[in-house]
């Protein structure tokens, strides 16, 4: 035990907070990163000009609370996702994993259960460890898939307060059938279940995937997730957001803290939603690498999953922690999931995708026993 986690166990922390440790992927210094899934291509100028346009204006005002209602941009953000919505559907807060967690807030707590299905977003047992909900993980089919009948029963057997459902799933990157949110939707009538459907990567999903957002009229317990972190190139920002029944974001108003998202984010978030046009060219490139990568893993002999997500989960390794580590020694930094025989990496630029498998492919040929 090194002294600061025992400084640490000192402290009267809660229970089911001991023995834990921060969520993080590794930050580390080195030329090509694609280990977060963040938006490779950065803001476009004319982007950047327009947000520091607004920046610098909020900045005037800064003496002074922001619109404790973000009106403007759950106005605007209920117009990028059309489907009927308006702003009485919307809310944000920094970051898509504030949502989620005041969704807990309202919803989970002491004596309630969240359900996942790993492997998934990692981020869902910590957020419900956060809040003191118990966090239930569900299973999934060989090759983690996920079919309405098998999620159904264990929503009807278990019947927690919270479902999450990630699509396209983290790690895998693969998209969700409708049928599975209906299915959920359905068997947590009696339960009462809230069913979360996390799209954070939707933008990137191919051409005709539907979204959940197509399910909400009739489900008030249905509460589709988004970001602005990864399609928007904004992770730096902090702005995620979600659309649901009026009534949800009622309950997240018990919750949240006044004037939770800053002027500046609001002025930030309102510029790259007038701007999307350019941001969404950069959205049509990186899936172009995305498929570039599955392409380039098979031609390896490697296995990569469908992606609908602006990365690529692959397997057929032998030492996925060996292949990791000599990427990162060759100057790439991608994502050891801690899956046996399998790594995660992020869709880069032309040259980093480009890089990228050219390592890959050299360590292989260096070491043909990594490969299984």
């Amino acid at each position: 035990m090194n002294d600061q986690l025992e400084r640490l166990n000192r402290l009267p922390l809660r229970s089911n907070l001991r023995g834990l440790t921060p969520y993080g992927a590794p930050q580390l210094d080195v030329p090509i990163l694609l280990n977060v899934n963040e938006n490779t291509h950065g803001v476009p100028a004319d982007v950047r000009a327009a947000i520091s346009a607004a920046v610098t204006e909020a900045a005037a005002g800064l003496n002074r609370y922001p619109d404790r209602e973000f009106t403007d941009l759950r106005k605007a953000l209920a117009e990028y996702l059309g489907h009927g919505l308006d702003e009485a559907n919307l809310w944000a807060a920094n970051g898509s994993n504030e949502v989620l967690q005041q969704i807990l807030q309202a919803f989970g707590g002491p004596g309630r259960t969240a359900l996942g299905f790993p492997p998934t977003y990692s981020m869902y047992p910590l957020l419900a460890s956060g809040t003191d909900t118990e966090y239930i993980a569900g299973v999934r089919a060989e090759g983690y898939g996920l079919s309405a009948e098998s999620a159904a029963r264990q929503v009807r057997e278990l019947q927690p307060n919270v479902v999450f459902l990630c699509s396209p799933n983290n790690p895998t990157g693969t998209g969700l059938g409708l049928d599975v949110v209906e299915a959920v939707y359905e068997a947590g009538n009696d339960s009462q279940t809230i069913v979360i459907v996390d799209e954070a990567y939707h933008e990137f999903a191919h051409e005709g995937t539907p979204s959940a957002l197509t399910l909400l009229p009739g489900r008030e317990r249905l509460i589709v997730t988004r970001t602005m972190s990864k399609a928007f190139a904004l992770a730096g920002a902090r702005l995620g957001y979600m659309a649901a029944a009026p009534e949800v974001t009622d309950a997240l108003r018990l919750v949240r803290l006044p004037y939770h998202l800053s002027a500046i984010t609001q002025a930030t978030a309102l510029a790259a939603l007038e701007h999307r046009e350019a941001l969404m060219a950069d959205v049509q490139d990186i899936m172009v690498q995305r498929d570039r990568i599955v392409a380039g893993l098979e031609l390896l002999g490697l296995k990569p999953a469908a992606s609908d997500s602006n990365y690529v989960f692959f397997g057929g390794l032998t030492d996925p922690h060996q292949v990791w580590q000599e990427l990162l020694d060759a100057g790439v930094l991608i994502r050891d999931v801690g899956i046996p025989g399998h790594l995660r990496v992020t869709a880069g630029t032309e040259k980093e995708t480009t890089a990228f498998l050219s390592a890959l492919e050299s360590i292989l040929a260096r070491t043909p026993g990594l490969r299984a």
